[in-house]
């Protein structure tokens, strides 16, 4: 009885202590609490904790910010507002990430920056309703007369950025009878966009702009310096030319260089050109520099020419657009043409553009696919500068949804309407590839870009995706459903070079007059190369020369060889 009297008392003292326990620690973060409160507050209190648990690497990160806020909800007795906050921490948990990466066009206006209202009225004209994110950034420091260093993804607006300034400067401090800017460009069709930006902006304050390039007339270009335009956009080798043969041409009284695409008016196609034009221009100037890419001879020009400048970086050194998607599609090289037919055919309908290595392939290209009934028109630097332009309008008036190109269209072209950017043959550098697919997805729009990948070019791409940074995903297709194509793909090609020797033949026997076939450039400048190329037999096959769907290239089962 003793012993049973003892168990059921020590069970009792037990059964008090758990008691105690609990309400103690429901008690424990606020000891003003009724038990009345206590009991009917336990309940979202244990919620409080198990969320807190639950989700306790989101809030991690800004525990610290709220931890005030939530010990002055306990004193003040209300534990149901310390779960209302930590729901609303948990909601701006995903909006801030959104917040990390903002849209390329602000809401900021153009007046609120500074510009002046007839460059306000400019902008308004063109569609320009606010500023983009580099324009923001960048126009304060340049209205102020400060050199600028501008480093911004593809399609962000920078011709805008530099166009501005130097035109509200020429309004502020007008100059008669000598040249107020110079604008630099690498090719000749950026040369032309930034000229048509340039002559829309200064319409309304009586600006003019000069375009000087080559394939032009000379005479012509020599008699429009006559006039003295307020400013000129050039090529350098050009620009150098009128400066050594123009008489009376000068720019003595330059007071604003810009070089757009400056890491690749740096490299070493334009460097004696430019290091000669810093030579002739006054060392008392204002220098923009802008770029999609940054390169470490953009810093030695900056030691050299830019005095205090401003450095502005809007995106990192290798960024593509964020609303582009981007693949690989890896093939073995000896259906390369094949699969092209097939990606082509399979986004009929919307506008593209094929980037190629050479001028020779890129032509070869073109001839296929129109052979096989597509809309293709290409565009390479061996063509006379009015076919060029032609080609280009063609393809933005929407004539022409293909456009076969070399990386003379890849940098700058502003042409909205591209949905999708193939690399038919990969780049050598990394930026390269940033300029290419930079020609869609512009402005903030969505857009798409395919690497095609053979087994010759899986090093190049594995250091590609080093440089960006990332893994692309691989754009699968059925082997057997493309290789359907094979038969008409392989025909396509043979009648391209039929194209091919038959417009040499008219060149050789036609008296120097040149016999246009409808391929859109020249024949004389590459009369010799396409020669060259026949007789060696890379004109059958797709992929120049290193593998190609007929016998007389490397990967193909029959060795035999054929003369062309």
């Amino acid at each position: 009885m003793k012993s049973s009297s003892s168990n059921s008392k020590k069970n009792k003292l037990k059964k008090q202590k758990k008691k105690n326990q609990e309400t103690t620690s429901v008690g424990r973060d606020d000891e003003l609490h009724t038990p009345a409160e206590e009991l009917t507050l336990g309940h979202s209190e244990i919620d409080i904790k198990g969320s807190i648990d639950d989700q306790s690497e989101e809030i991690d990160a800004i525990k610290s910010e709220n931890e005030i806020s939530i010990s002055n909800n306990n004193n003040n007795n209300s534990p149901v507002t310390a779960t209302t906050s930590l729901i609303e921490v948990q909601k701006t948990t995903g909006p801030s990430v959104e917040k990390d990466e903002p849209d390329i066009i602000t809401e900021t206006s153009f007046k609120s920056l500074g510009v002046c209202e007839a460059l306000v009225e400019a902008c308004d004209n063109l569609g320009w309703k606010s500023a983009t994110r580099i324009q923001e950034k960048v126009l304060r420091d340049a209205l102020d007369g400060r050199d600028i260093i501008g480093l911004a993804e593809t399609g962000s607006g920078k011709t805008g950025a530099f166009c501005i300034p130097v035109l509200q400067a020429l309004l502020k401090n007008p100059i008669r009878g000598a040249v107020f800017g110079v604008v630099l460009a690498p090719t000749r069709e950026l040369a032309f966009q930034i000229h048509t930006v340039v002559e829309g902006l200064g319409t309304t304050m009586g600006a003019t702009s000069l375009c000087i390039v080559g394939g032009v007339p000379v005479t012509q270009q020599s008699i429009a310096l006559g006039r003295n335009p307020h400013i000129i956009v050039a090529t350098p080798g050009r620009l150098l030319d009128h400066l050594t043969n123009t008489k009376g041409f000068n720019l003595n009284n330059l007071q604003y260089l810009v070089l757009d695409e400056a890491d690749r008016m740096l490299s070493l196609d334009f460097e004696q050109e430019l290091n000669e034009l810093l030579q002739v221009i006054p060392e008392k100037r204002k220098t923009l520099l802008f770029s999609a890419t940054m390169t470490s001879k953009v810093q030695k020009l900056q030691r050299a020419c830019l005095k205090d400048p401003v450095k502005v970086e809007v995106s990192t050194k290798f960024q593509t657009p964020k609303k582009l998607l981007q693949s690989y599609l890896f093939i073995p090289a000896k259906y390369k043409d094949c699969y092209l037919t097939y990606l082509i055919n399979e986004y009929a309908g919307q506008s593209m553009l094929v980037f190629g290595a050479t001028c020779n392939n890129v032509q070869r290209l073109a001839l296929m696919l129109r052979n096989l009934g597509f809309p293709a028109i290409c565009l390479h630097g061996q063509m006379s500068q009015p076919k060029r332009l032609g080609a280009l309008h063609k393809f933005t008036s929407g004539s022409r949804s293909i456009l076969i190109c070399t990386d003379v269209a890849a940098r700058g072209l502003d042409i909205p309407s591209v949905d999708l950017v193939i690399n038919f043959d990969l780049p050598g550098h990394g930026k390269d590839y940033i300029h290419r697919v930079g020609r869609t997805a512009r402005a903030g729009r969505s857009g798409k870009a395919i690497a095609m990948v053979t087994q010759y070019d899986v090093e190049i791409y594995q250091r590609l995706e080093g440089l960006l940074g990332k893994k692309l995903p691989e754009y699968k297709l059925d082997e057997e459903t493309v290789l359907i194509l094979l038969e008409r793909v392989n025909e396509a090609q043979r009648l391209a070079t039929r194209e091919l020797k038959e417009q040499l033949a008219g060149c050789k026997g036609g008296g120097g007059r040149r016999k246009r076939r409808g391929i859109g450039e020249d024949s004389g400048g590459i009369e010799g190369d396409l020669r060259k190329e026949i007789k060696k037999g890379y004109y059958a096959g797709g992929s120049g020369g290193r593998g190609g769907a007929l016998h007389n290239q490397r990967g193909s089962d029959n060795k035999k060889k054929r003369k062309y």
